[in-house]
């Protein structure tokens, strides 16, 4: 593969994982509206989620109770998942960095890989710490798993770009 087939690849694994902190980040902002959306749509009479899947109910019904509550009598506590959204903004900005000269800023995605495996640890111990159901802590231990994939894909490919541009 030629080194301009090799950065184009790059660039575009970069974009997609760009656009997923992104998006996730921007979701992290109408929590609470998000969260009455969610609770409509899985509890609506079409949805098999309350017969399927009643923990699943149960837990997004206590969670949008819990944002309903904070943002009625405490709205600072939401603050927290603001910053959440803007440290998400702020990362994804630090890829362009890869994405403009990979070989030089490949340490912008070794530190994406240890963020991603940090993520399992982190959602381990503090699940429980937070009461969290063992099975909502497995999907966001998700994010780290999936999250790593495209960052070793890109990682090996500019492993390659390297070696092409020193030959």
């Amino acid at each position: 593969m030629s080194e301009r087939a090799l950065l184009r690849r790059i660039r575009v694994w970069l974009v997609v994982f760009i656009v997923c902190l992104v998006l996730s980040g921007l979701t992290a902002f109408p929590l609470v509206h998000e969260l009455r959306l969610v609770e409509n749509l899985l509890t609506s009479s079409a949805s098999p989620v309350p017969e399927h899947f009643p923990a699943l109910a149960e837990w997004i019904t206590r969670v949008r109770t819990g944002l309903d509550e904070a943002d009625a009598r405490h709205p600072f506590v939401l603050y927290g998942t603001d910053w959440l959204a803007f440290a998400h903004l702020v990362i994804a900005v630090a890829f362009y960095g890869p994405y403009r000269d990979p070989v030089r800023n490949i340490w912008v995605v070794q530190f994406g890989m240890i963020a991603c495996a940090g993520i399992v640890p982190l959602a381990l111990i503090c699940g429980p710490i937070r009461d969290i159901p063992f099975w909502w802590t497995v999907i966001d231990m998700s994010f780290g798993v999936f999250g790593v994939v495209p960052l070793l894909i890109v990682y090996r490919m500019i492993r390659r770009l390297e070696a092409a541009r020193e030959t």
